[in-house]
């Protein structure tokens, strides 16, 4: 990986920041005041649909679907233990509920163009850092027989403002989620390596799948990451949307969570078991972006295959 310098920026930030300045010009992302968050155009989302049009088409299997809003409420949240992993990535909702008289001391603050958050309260809700976290309350208790397969798409939130277009703060997952046996879990995920590979190859995506870990936080964190990698618990499908410059970008997650949601939300099997889980998750505004940037912004210039795929 290269790490020549361009100005200030580094070879790699300069071309993150070219590339999002060439999004925001052709009118795809729509800036905002904070850095990762972004609006969308009607042709962006129409790259959206069409990419999860191929991906529902590769699921194959009947699946629960269900679709959350992207807030939760904090009890479940603080069940999923994001918290103690992630608490760097993590958004919380606050609101206002005191008096009338500190109401007029929040005013008064905020014309002095002071701080006003510390009169607001945390409510009973989170914002959901995966899709598929909302799911697992609705299961607590017994599995039926064979388990059960799960179709999840929802927006996330994730704190980490970056000029990089692919690093999103809220993005959009489309998740497979296996609850069940061990094996069936192991086997969800290990289907999907090569299911999601063929899926981004049919969008003429060059990926590779790569052992990866998530971005635990601290310094018990870097063992648990360490973990995730030995045990063989997350692969990546990457795409490298700045050539040789870093070591690709994340389009595509398969994620086997053993017992961890079983055991903290009282799923069992239908044996008696702790449920494992597993999840394959389909990053859409990174698959769009890995799109544009391979095939240009100009989608009626892109492969007639793809598009035929996409847009049937």
């Amino acid at each position: 990986m290269s790490s020549t310098t361009v100005g200030d920026l580094t070879e790699l930030e300069q071309a993150r920041l070219d590339f999002q300045q060439k999004l925001l010009a052709a009118g795809l992302l729509i800036e905002t005041a904070v850095p990762g968050l972004y609006g969308r155009s009607g042709e962006f989302e129409d790259i959206v649909d069409g990419i999860d049009r191929v991906v529902v088409a590769a699921a194959g299997a009947a699946a629960t679907r269900l679709r959350f809003p992207p807030v939760f409420p904090r009890t479940s949240f603080e069940r999923t233990d994001y918290i103690a992993s992630f608490p760097h990535l993590t958004g919380a909702v606050t609101t206002f509920a005191g008096t009338n008289a500190e109401h007029a001391e929040l005013l008064a603050a905020r014309a002095r163009g002071e701080a006003w958050d510390s009169w607001l309260e945390p409510a009973d809700t989170v914002l959901v850092s995966a899709a598929c976290h909302p799911a697992y309350a609705r299961y607590t208790g017994t599995l039926r027989d064979g388990g059960e397969l799960l179709d999840v798409y929802g927006y996330c939130f994730r704190h980490e403002p970056a000029v990089d277009p692919a690093r999103m703060q809220a993005f959009r997952m489309h998740e497979f989620v296996c609850l069940g046996t061990a094996a069936a879990a192991e086997q969800h995920r290990d289907s999907w390596i090569d299911r999601g590979l063929d899926v981004l190859d049919s969008l003429g995506l060059d990926a590779t799948a790569v052992p990866a870990n998530d971005p635990f936080f601290g310094r018990a964190g870097r063992m648990l990451a360490a973990n995730q990698r030995h045990e063989n618990l997350k692969t990546e499908l990457t795409v490298r949307l700045y050539g040789d410059l870093d070591e690709g970008t994340a389009v595509v997650s398969c994620n086997c969570h053993r017992d961890h949601f079983g055991d903290t939300f009282g799923i069992t099997t239908a044996d008696g078991e702790v449920a494992h889980s597993a999840c394959v998750g389909f990053g859409m505004e990174r698959i769009a972006l890995a799109m544009l940037r391979t095939h240009g912004t100009a989608v009626d210039t892109w492969p007639i295959s793809v598009r035929n795929r996409m847009f049937p």
